[in-house]
């Protein structure tokens, strides 16, 4: 279920990330207009337990919508982990990524992407990581998990690794030295899987994941209880590279602002991370704002996630 070419995938993300210092601008490609020619190349992160087509089909009605409106064309792809969607944007590659908030600063702080939108859902655009527990793990609270058996998402998800990871830190519970092992499973549904079939006794996912897993019967939550839940996380924005013409921004900010309204999309088509159904985008996003949220997870430096990664490919 967890492969070792899981952590080697980790280690050379960690390798890439180590070489972002290095100027990349001989390796950028002119960004696209959007025309038939050269139509927008959007890339997205792979969805929580969902499939590559899926995902893509998630979002196509957005971009089809859009599309319609504006002209605009798109090339819509998934990337195979979230290191490669952030190196797509970076190496000039992807002219729109969908990340989530710690890989978005990752791409950010390289100079490769700005905020394009985020989902509002009920009226907001925030979710929550998580850290749940089986019931009969004898785990009551963070400090808790240590010695027992804890899985994690992708070493860049912000939700099911980095806050997770910040949160036991922040609790006194060192997660490379004090758990009794670690699971890097590379999602949040395989966190929950994990969770549900007793391989480990605890796991970090979003609510929104957990949600997903109970209403899809894949998780008993008579079994399952919080342990701890985060502050509010804005949503896992959409990104567009900043070399994007103004003209192309102004088109693609207005049309997520309105995207509800749009000819050629129904409200159950709106989709955000996950598949989830959201009430619409808003692009008036806030870059002080997300990096506000980045602090969350400040304590989860490289040399953290390169000890975590270690003891996770010992087992």
């Amino acid at each position: 279920m967890y492969l070792k070419n899981i952590f080697r995938r980790h280690f050379v993300a960690l390798g890439l990330a180590a070489a972002a210092a290095i100027p990349m601008a001989s390796l950028a490609q002119v960004q696209h207009d959007g025309s038939a020619a050269k139509p927008l190349r959007v890339v997205l992160i792979p969805a929580d337990g969902g499939t590559e087509d899926g995902t893509r089909k998630d979002f196509q009605p957005i971009f089809s919508a859009i599309e319609k409106s504006t002209g605009l064309k798109f090339d819509i792809k998934v990337g195979q982990s979230y290191s490669a969607v952030i190196e797509a944007m970076c190496n000039g590659a992807a002219d729109i990524a969908w990340y989530g908030p710690a890989s978005y600063l990752q791409a950010h702080a390289r100079g490769c992407a700005d905020l394009l939108a985020l989902a509002i859902r009920h009226g907001d655009s925030v979710y929550y990581s998580g850290i749940f527990a089986r019931t009969d793990s004898g785990i009551n609270n963070v400090k808790d998990l240590k010695g027992k058996r804890v899985a994690l998402g992708d070493v860049n998800s912000t939700s099911s690794f980095n806050i997770p990871v910040a949160t036991m830190i922040s609790a006194g519970v060192d997660p490379a030295r004090d758990t009794g092992a670690i699971n890097l499973t590379g999602s949040h549904a395989n966190v929950l899987k994990a969770l549900s079939e007793g391989l480990v006794d605890a796991g970090g996912a979003s609510f929104d994941s957990f949600e997903k897993a109970v209403n899809a019967k894949a998780i008993d939550p008579s079994k399952v209880k919080v342990i701890s839940k985060s502050a509010p996380i804005p949503y896992p924005p959409l990104a567009m590279h900043p070399k994007l013409s103004e003209a192309t921004k102004t088109q693609l900010r207005d049309a997520f602002n309105n995207i509800a309204t749009l000819p050629g999309i129904t409200k159950d088509q709106i989709r955000g991370y996950g598949g989830g159904k959201v009430d619409g985008y808003t692009a008036k996003v806030s870059e002080t704002d997300m990096a506000a949220a980045g602090k969350m997870f400040d304590l989860v430096t490289d040399q953290v996630k390169t000890d975590i990664m270690k003891k996770a490919s010992a087992h």
